[in-house]
């Protein structure tokens, strides 16, 4: 069997790759951009990086800033009505994970409109042509949405997320430059953080996994485990390997697939509206123990790279062990908090996440196959 590799055509990293926005527009002969950010950014100054670059070099633009954490179905419908109310050409999208998911949805729907009730997206959605082309900038260290081929949105009225898988919705261009990640709050970098290393794990031990994203996954254990301390200090080394871990993350997951850690994940934040990163990060290591005898030798390398000593000295289970006891001392050195109960999960609704769970699109690539039951214990455990 063929393994695929998608990737963006264009990539920029490191401090001032901002700069390299206005070009791209240029040279690919864009004349008027929709830039899809959320409104805290705004408010913040963040989007203004970058939108005082499109000023300074007259580039017509209109700004579409109404999107939320776990972006719903909703949302999308009233982007793609902007799109059309402006005439755009492109988009430009400045956030994490929802306001890139967003773009990508809207770019899709525009070029295939017969998906337009955006439900339809659900899956590997059959679309045929390529979404608008979308600048992908991004603020947060952690969801990597700028080269994934992967978007999520929120069916409020079912109380569910849903996965979508498409080809057509890379973007053309990624931008990962630090200094748009330098105004994260302490807590949001820890949390997206998680979010990038639970990514790298479970893209490591999904079913789909082989030597190239292997390679890939490892590093970012190495890059994330390393720097995320530093990041979360806003020590700008730190933000600089985050950034740049978070993305190679990214490379690979989007190419082999997730786990069961995001498809019980998925649900909190329908459920809750839970932030994607803290289900991650809370959830890791109890499905971490409820992998490892189906891992074969690769929790000894996800050890090593996370700066355990001594791992070839240790017995199967004792790799296995200080692999999962890594990601739990991470998560408590950046105050993650260690229960589903103290984020505002609740007991009985534990039944239902478990279904909705079993039947998310992660769900197939976890290495070891489960049942409802089963992860209704591993929601229990970590309540």
């Amino acid at each position: 069997m063929a393994n695929r590799i998608i990737l963006n055509e264009t990539s920029y990293h490191g401090k001032g790759a901002i700069e390299h926005i206005v070009p791209e527009i240029q040279t690919r002969g864009f004349k008027k951009v929709l830039v899809v950010t959320d409104h805290d950014l705004v408010k913040f100054h963040v989007a203004e990086k970058v939108t005082k670059l499109l000023d300074d070099a007259g580039i017509a633009y209109a700004l579409f800033d109404e999107v939320k954490a776990n972006p719903s179905v909703d949302v999308i419908k009233r982007g793609v009505a902007k799109f059309k109310e402006i005439g755009a050409d492109c988009l430009v999208a400045i956030g994490g994970g929802s306001p890139i998911d967003s773009a990508k949805a809207i770019g899709i729907i525009i070029n295939n409109p017969e998906f337009s009730d955006v439900l339809s997206l659900e899956g590997v959605a059959p679309t045929r042509n390529k979404c608008v082309p979308i600048i992908a900038v991004a603020t947060t260290a952690g969801t990597a949405a700028e080269v994934t081929i992967n978007y999520v949105i929120t069916d409020e009225e079912k109380k569910r997320k849903f996965v979508c898988v498409d080809v057509h919705d890379i973007p053309v261009v990624a931008v990962v430059d630090p200094d748009m990640m330098s105004s994260m709050p302490r807590g949001l970098t820890a949390a997206t953080g998680m979010d990038a290393l639970t990514h790298a794990i479970e893209g490591y031990i999904t079913k789909a996994a082989w030597e190239l994203t292997d390679a890939l996954h490892l590093k970012a254990i190495q890059l994330i485990s390393r720097s995320l301390r530093l990041a979360v200090e806003n020590d700008p080394k730190g933000r600089e390997e985050m950034a740049l871990g978070q993305y190679v993350a990214g490379m690979g997951f989007s190419n082999v697939g997730l786990g069961v850690v995001h498809s019980m994940a998925h649900p909190l934040s329908a459920y809750y509206d839970t932030p994607h990163g803290i289900a991650n990060a809370v959830l890791l290591p109890y499905v971490m123990e409820f992998n490892k005898d189906y891992t074969g030798e690769k929790y000894r390398e996800i050890a090593r790279a996370m700066g355990v000593k001594n791992v070839d000295e240790m017995s199967q289970e004792e790799y296995r062990n200080a692999a999962v006891n890594a990601v739990k001392q991470l998560a408590k050195d950046v105050g993650i908090p260690e229960k589903l109960s103290e984020i505002g999960v609740k007991e009985e609704d534990l039944p239902a996440l478990s279904v909705d769970a079993l039947n998310d699109v992660c769900t197939g690539g976890n290495p070891r196959d489960c049942t409802a039951d089963e992860i209704l214990e591993v929601y229990k455990t970590a309540f």
